[in-house]
């Protein structure tokens, strides 16, 4: 399988981060600053839950390379295991990789989020209608991005072909968007939506003409929606992955 990345803002494709990787590297990284700290394999994933306030499901995928913590439980983490937290989280392949020694890279944006929850379009209908629609440490899935975008960012899976297209760009079903709720939506941007009489988020492009607002699908197939008050605008769409087999 080939994953490819579709930036929304700039419409271009390059190769996906490797993710897999990067899990990999950290669960390995986790083990070790574990066992620096006296902590045995056995029993790991509860000791690490109860200091973290996380489950020991969560952990689980942590060392099992399935996951990784999100920024806030990444610090805590690195605290409690005493290593440097750039290492735990990027590691740091110009130094040894002995945990004793390792010092954080100068100008690095250590606070900088690079992975996001991937939700469902039913939770993406209320994400900015609660502080905490949900407990972040039971998604099971978080999707990197190189975009900068606000720590309220999410990922959304596209359903349908209301979104493909025969030319340009082009989001068939299974494709997964990454929606940031902080952007101010503007006259041809991707969006998410959710209209008043749907119980589910709808991804469309947002056009404002002569003040009148509309939801248009890609796929010429579909009719244009005029919206008035009838739909919340949830967020702006920044990156998307697309997966190839």
């Amino acid at each position: 399988m080939t994953e490819l990345i579709v930036h929304a803002s700039g419409y271009k494709i390059e190769p996906m981060v490797q993710s897999e990787k990067m899990r990999e590297e950290f669960s390995t990284r986790l083990a070790q600053a574990c066992i620096k700290a006296g902590i045995e394999e056995h029993g790991r994933g509860v000791i690490i839950a109860k200091r973290l306030g996380v489950t020991p499901k969560a952990v689980s995928k942590w060392l099992n390379a399935e996951s990784m913590p999100r920024r806030d439980k990444m610090s805590e983490l690195a605290s409690f295991l005493g290593v440097d937290l750039y290492w735990l989280q990027f590691g740091d392949e110009s130094r040894d990789a002995s945990i004793s020694n390792v010092i954080p890279v100068v100008g690095v944006p250590t606070d900088y989020r690079s992975e996001f929850p991937v939700i469902s379009s039913v939770v993406a209908g209320m994400w900015t209608e609660a502080i905490e629609p949900y407990h972040l440490e039971e998604i099971d899935t978080y999707l990197p991005t190189t975009e900068r975008v606000s720590e309220r960012s999410f990922w959304l899976e596209v359903k349908g072909d209301s979104m493909t297209s025969g030319s340009g760009i082009s989001f068939p079903s299974g494709t997964m968007i990454l929606v940031d709720p902080e952007i101010e939506p503007e006259s041809g941007k991707l969006v998410v939506a959710k209209l008043t009489d749907v119980n589910e988020a709808t991804f469309k492009q947002l056009i404002i003409d002569a003040g009148q607002k509309f939801l248009k699908p890609l796929n010429p197939s579909y009719p244009i929606m005029p919206i008035n008050g009838n739909c919340k605008i949830i967020g702006v769409v920044k990156d998307a992955k697309l997966k190839l087999f």
